[in-house]
């Protein structure tokens, strides 16, 4: 009787110690859960939708400068919203569309210029993020037309243009920053002459957090 029960107890034994070994194996084999590109809240997050509507500001305490020769043109307030039209899956590079971009409050160092305006122009962009090193971000044909009033002469129409600007994310403070970026000016609607100021001027700035304004609360977007 002992024997048989001592048999019964090493079976139940045994069949749990089966249970438990198949529940860790098909855990195990279980697939990870893909990540894409975009990511809301972290590394890792959860994936940013398609059609989803970014937006962000200059980062604190820094502006959008452009520079050429007549000097330097800097603005303490600007920003970018993009729509997402593709999000793959981790190792790959995103899509987005830059809807709506936008520059004020800018002031130039040149003596006797004054800036009324700058407006960005020809949009939509389209702009990619990729997730290879160093997280590139590409936004095409870009184009500005920035009017100045100079003393003595008037108005004075620029508009200068990019066929590829080339910046990078951050997920350490969730923002895209572009450096030193050549503008080259294509046309003058003036009576003063806008290459006074050289024929190319290069753009830098840094927008941050970047944040998905589709999702409650507008979680910041993260590069996996």
């Amino acid at each position: 009787m002992q024997i048989r029960r001592a048999f019964m107890a090493g079976t139940a034994a045994a069949i749990a110690a089966l249970g438990v070994l198949s529940t860790a194996t098909a855990a195990s084999a279980a697939p990870a859960a893909k990540h894409d590109v975009l990511t809301v809240g972290k590394v890792g997050g959860a994936n940013v939708k398609d059609k989803a509507v970014l937006k962000a500001s200059l980062e604190s305490k820094t502006d959008a400068v452009f520079s050429n020769t007549l000097g330097t043109l800097s603005c303490t307030k600007s920003s970018f919203t993009a729509k997402v039209t593709k999000n793959p899956t981790a190792k790959g590079t995103a899509d987005e569309s830059v809807t709506a971009q936008t520059a004020s409050d800018c002031t130039i160092t040149t003596s006797g210029v004054t800036v009324t305006s700058i407006t960005v122009n020809n949009l939509p962009y389209k702009s990619t993020i990729s997730d290879k090193k160093g997280d590139p971000v590409t936004v095409d044909k870009a184009q500005t037309t920035i009017l100045l009033n100079v003393s003595g002469i008037g108005a004075l129409t620029c508009v200068y243009t990019d066929a590829k600007i080339s910046g990078s994310a951050s997920n350490k403070d969730q923002a895209i920053t572009f450096s030193k970026q050549t503008f080259t000016l294509v046309t003058t609607k003036s009576s003063g002459d806008c290459s006074l100021g050289g024929t190319t001027g290069s753009f830098s700035a840094s927008y941050g957090p970047v944040e998905d304004t589709s999702v409650k609360h507008d979680p910041k977007v993260y590069v996996n």
